[in-house]
């Protein structure tokens, strides 16, 4: 950084007109600007290059915008709250099954928009709650945090009120024209636990369908993973686990789930899809493109990175699929 910021003295020396030892100057200046704070942000433990893609998907806004179907945005009372909540609605000349799609702790991003745009196409009402409504600042939502102040908000968030705004979204969908009153929940990552832990709260749903989650522990956070048995004891819908191969610490959460369910009596159906990883729904939707092979004359390390990558994707490309013609093929019996 310190020779960059050098060059003005190199281009004197060599005497240069005074318009380019300006303009070099202010080259200069503007590359020591970005390396001191690029730096300040390593420093910091801000600063992840890829971190805004998990919210803004190109791929799946370009997607959603050549859609047929009317979507729009409603404002979902709870209380004094106010839920901003994206609804799509199926071409259908019969009344549909409705369903609450939870987000990631990536909160309202592109994709889950898409997803939601998507179960309209198959046949259903979908709504798609912001959880960060009001949260942000001056009372926004998703849209008004960046990638971390995202994550740290969802964290931040009363499980009491995570419970009462799905509880509006839910009463408020299950009576829109076009309903018939039947409401499951589906949600992914963060969002899966949360759609196990909202059919403990809502026994009236039809269907849980629970991607990557795990259910409700009753254990302090870093200990042996054990099932709140007093929570999963009021669960009156059956839940559907949608788990990958390569995400061990949501997997080792399926044993004890799967025997607390048993002894309680209460439908699980979990199954596991190899070769994929955590994310697997977003990851291999058939319209996110495809990561870039290995440069002409790249070196072994990059060209087995490439070919990693493209495992990975084909894994996640292949349990998308699968997942999905088994959630649409519960989801018609419902």
């Amino acid at each position: 950084m310190k020779a960059e910021c050098r060059l003005t003295r190199a281009a004197l020396r060599k005497g240069l007109t005074m318009l380019s030892v300006f303009a070099i100057a202010m080259f200069a200046m503007m590359f020591c600007a970005h390396a001191q704070d690029m730096s300040h942000n390593h420093m910091s433990g801000n600063y992840d290059p890829t971190a805004e893609s998990e919210i803004i998907q190109d791929w799946a806004k370009q997607k959603l915008a050549k859609s047929p179907r009317h979507k729009e945005w409603v404002k979902v009372k709870n209380g004094t709250r106010e839920v901003n909540s994206f609804v799509v609605y199926p071409e259908s000349n019969k009344k549909a099954t409705a369903v609450v799609v939870i987000h990631e702790i990536f909160g309202m991003s592109d994709w889950v928009q898409q997803l939601t745009d998507e179960l309209a196409e198959a046949g259903y009402i979908a709504i798609a709650p912001d959880l960060l409504s009001g949260m942000g600042p001056n009372g926004g939502g998703t849209s008004s945090l960046d990638a971390n102040g995202v994550r740290q908000a969802i964290g931040a968030l009363p499980p009491d009120q995570i419970t009462a705004d799905l509880n509006a979204v839910a009463d408020y969908i299950a009576k829109v024209p076009g309903a018939n009153g039947k409401v499951a929940v589906t949600g992914y990552c963060w969002g899966g636990s949360q759609s196990f832990r909202f059919a403990t709260n809502r026994p009236s749903l039809k269907a849980a369908f629970v991607f990557y989650g795990s259910a409700p522990s009753d254990n302090a956070q870093g200990q042996t993973y054990t099932v709140d048995k007093a929570a999963v004891g009021k669960i009156g819908a059956p839940v559907y686990g949608f788990y990958a191969g390569n995400d061990m610490r949501i997997d080792a959460t399926i044993p004890p789930t799967t025997d607390a369910m048993k002894e309680l009596k209460k439908p699980y159906e979990p199954v596991t899809y190899e070769g994929a990883g955590h994310g697997f729904m977003r990851a291999g939707e058939p319209n996110n493109p495809p990561p870039a092979p290995a440069a002409a004359g790249a070196d072994e390390a990059a060209a087995k990175k490439a070919a990693d990558a493209l495992t990975a994707y084909n894994g996640n490309r292949k349990a998308h699929d699968d997942a999905w013609k088994r959630w649409m093929a519960i989801l018609a019996k419902l």
